[in-house]
This record gives structure tokens, C-alpha cells and sequence, in this order.
């Protein structure tokens, strides 16, 4: 099985664990609107591993990440309802992983391998 040319990894920095059933959704920068790509959840283990298809054109993208919806089934008070990571595909680039370290009132992220 290929992996996607994007995939993201989530990790509850709050709890120390992964963060399982994160709703994410991968869009396109098409002119001024966002286009949405794909769709999925993080999985057990807090990945993504399917998102999108194999290859992606050179462009904007962005991953929306529902964490409102992931501390909300935990009843875990959340500053921030989403966090949407924009970030710059050149075609050539074989692949893109855009890792998540969330808390309820904190993240960050860089570029993976």
C-alpha cells in the first residue's frame, strides 16, 4: 500500500498519548477559496496515514484539524475549536508530514519526515 503524499500524526501533549479519532480535513488554495481534498480521522495510534491521493500539484494547502470535537467527547475544556496548519507543497517533494502536538490551550507543529 503507497501512503498519501500528505499525512499528519497527532500527540495529546495534555494526556501524553495519541490523539485517536481527530477529525481532519485536507484542503487546496484555489484562487481565494479553500477546496477540500480529503477527509479523515486519526486512527488508535493518532495518525493519518490516507489523506488525499499519492501525488499532489505544487501549491497552497492546509490541514483543518476539529479539536474541538476531539476534547469535546472527552469533556475536556478547549481553547481552540480547530487548528488549521497551512503549509506550501512543491510537487517534486516526494512527502509531507505535518505533525500536531496539542494540549486544550496550547499546539505546535513543524515538518516531519
Amino acid at each position: 500500500m503507497s501512503v498519501s503524499h500528505i499525512t499528519t500524526h497527532v500527540l495529546d501533549t495534555g494526556s501524553g498519548k495519541p490523539a485517536a479519532g481527530v477529525p481532519v480535513t485536507l484542503q487546496m488554495l484555489d484562487g481565494e477559496r479553500w477546496v477540500r481534498i480529503a477527509e479523515g480521522a486519526t486512527d488508535a495510534d493518532g495518525r493519518v496515514k490516507q489523506l488525499g491521493p499519492d501525488r499532489l500539484p505544487s501549491g497552497t494547502y492546509r490541514l483543518a484539524f476539529d479539536t474541538g470535537e476531539y476534547f469535546a467527547a472527552s469533556g475536556t475544556e478547549s481553547f481552540f475549536p480547530e487548528v488549521a496548519i497551512t503549509f506550501g507543497v512543491v510537487e517534486s517533494e516526494a512527502h509531507y508530514h505535518v505533525p500536531l502536538l496539542l494540549s486544550p490551550f496550547a499546539y505546535s507543529t513543524y515538518r516531519g519526515s
